[in-house]
């Protein structure tokens, strides 16, 4: 089975932790999403401690999860308590209250768009290999679509219908090329950057591809994220 077979269409979104306890030396894992267009949220929690390693760090606003995403790469603990790497002042003292001993955030991609973070936490300290690591950011990858489609889904059901016509359907059909061209991803994840950028912006779709198209946005994946140009 492959990392994205473990993920299927009949997945429950409460169940999204479950493929990374299974493939990992870990104890619980959590989904979360931390991007300003979607929310602090968690998503899903293997269990009570997962959810309230995500509690601590939404309500003090620091930890792994939050750098994980502001770097976009993993920030990996693997001894929290008593040798930690990084050093939060209000989550590193909170953190030693809960039965934590290896802590691990990777961030939730997608293209340029950075949406959360899976935290997988074991009760002693603990290393990952970095078979381990590659394995976490497969599955990571494949959650952070899952994660967009979902919100863009919820979304959908409170917004007007999208422009149609021959007129928009081209300039979205372009942008969808230009994307795929600056990502080398498929057609369908194309035209979903392109939604979820709208979505983010709260602009029709029809207006982020006609930028797209007059190359006053680029989804080029850089440090900066999505780049806008005044040209």
């Amino acid at each position: 089975m492959t990392q994205q077979e473990r993920f299927s269409a009949s997945t429950r979104e409460k169940d999204l932790w479950r493929p990374f306890v299974e493939a990992l030396p870990v104890h619980g894992a959590s989904i979360s999403t931390v991007a300003e267009f979607l929310g602090a949220e968690t998503i899903s929690a293997s269990d009570r401690q997962a959810a309230r390693i995500d509690e601590l760090q939404f309500d003090l606003g620091e930890g792994p999860c939050w750098d994980a995403v502001a770097l976009a790469r993993p920030v990996l603990e693997p001894d929290i308590r008593s040798q930690p790497h990084r050093v939060w002042p209000a989550f590193s003292e909170a953190i030693r209250s809960e039965n934590v001993g290896a802590l691990f955030a990777f961030p939730l991609l997608f293209g340029p768009l950075r949406l959360g973070a899976v935290d997988l936490y074991a009760t002693s300290p603990r290393e990952l290999t970095d078979r381990d690591v590659g394995t976490t950011e497969t599955l990571a990858r494949e959650v952070g679509r899952i994660v967009l489609l979902r919100a863009l889904r919820l979304a959908d059901d409170e917004r007007p219908a999208q422009e149609s016509g021959a007129f928009s359907r081209r300039v979205i059909h372009q942008a969808t090329g230009m994307v795929i061209a600056q990502l080398n991803v498929s057609a369908e994840d194309a035209q979903l950057l392109i939604r979820a950028n709208a979505f983010a912006e709260g602009r029709p779709m029809l207006d982020i591809a006609t930028e797209i198209v007059e190359r006053r946005v680029s989804f080029a994946t850089g440090v900066a994220g999505i780049e806008h140009s005044d040209g």
